[in-house]
């Protein structure tokens, strides 16, 4: 009697880790996401990356049925845009659409206010 007591304490027990896990994961997850995402075009309106950047951003509000936004900061040959991603938060809801001047600009500026490598984390190629 003593082992089949045993079983059925072990197995509540084993029961009630199992829903503290899915209740825990469950807390644990979010929806993304849960407000607007901003692609940041460090361009001027009206040229080829801003037209790329509110293709994708279209499609991604209709994909995340949240709203996705382009943020358009030119300056600078791209600097400015691409130093305000660098010093956004990391929760994904800044993206930079940018172009091979990520990479060309620490080699025309002295002082470039990013690091091309370290600051960022690719995505995606979009075109």
């Amino acid at each position: 009697m003593l082992g089949s007591d045993l079983k059925v304490t072990t197995a509540i027990r084993l029961l009630f880790a199992g829903v503290a896990a899915l209740t825990a994961a469950a807390a644990a997850a979010q929806t993304y996401p849960v407000k607007p995402v901003r692609i940041v075009n460090p361009f001027s309106p009206g040229g080829s990356l801003d037209l790329v950047a509110r293709t994708l951003a279209k499609s991604m509000s209709a994909e995340l049925g949240q709203q996705v936004i382009v943020d358009n900061r030119p300056g600078a040959g791209g600097t400015i845009g691409v130093d305000l991603v660098a010093k956004s938060p990391l929760d994904g809801y800044t993206l930079l659409a940018v172009q091979s001047s990520i990479t060309i600009n620490p080699s025309l500026q002295k002082n470039i206010p990013y690091d091309p490598v370290r600051d960022f984390a690719p995505i995606s190629k979009i075109a």
